[in-house]
């Protein structure tokens, strides 16, 4: 095998999909955080979106599955919580992604002070403000449910972490 470097390994992880929005890397979603490697072993750090995430094995075992494809042999995959994850890692192209699937991306978790700026967010079907939340609490932790008084369709929102 080539010389392994961090941006190859990077690459591969892009195969990587969050399970509940497939349209989405691991990457793009902001949950790897770094990349060792040491000789033949690749050691990757992750912080799941939250502690209790009931994808973690799932997400583990898929990242070490990609790369044993790409002939890395010892693959080791550590999950850290010194840096919280937030909305905030989530990339550009992750946030365009989560939009042409229907979900209303994140707004920037630093110019949230007060959760009446979630009210008013921009319907990813029609691009138009006049929505308005039903529910915080969506299908999982990190999604409320809003609805579009213009195009009249009810839609997902990534919420602010």
């Amino acid at each position: 095998m080539k010389s392994l470097t961090t941006a190859i390994i990077y690459s591969w992880l892009e195969e990587v999909k969050d399970p509940e929005i497939p349209v989405l890397s691991l990457l793009d979603l902001g949950v790897i955080t770094a990349v060792h490697i040491d000789g033949e072993m690749v050691q990757i750090e992750m912080t799941p979106t939250f502690v209790g995430c009931p994808a973690l094995d799932m997400m583990k075992n898929e990242i070490s599955d990609v790369l044993h494809r790409h002939g890395v042999s010892e693959v080791e995959v550590k999950v850290s919580f010194r840096e919280p994850w937030s909305s905030d890692k989530i990339s550009e192209k992750g946030k365009l992604a989560l939009k042409n699937f229907g979900l209303a991306p994140p707004p920037s978790g630093k110019i949230i002070s007060d959760l009446t700026l979630l009210e008013h967010v921009a319907c990813p079907r029609c691009n138009n403000t006049n929505t308005e939340i039903r529910n915080f609490f969506g299908p999982t932790l990190c999604r409320s449910i809003h609805y579009c008084l213009d195009c009249q369709e009810a839609f997902e929102q990534f919420k602010p972490l």
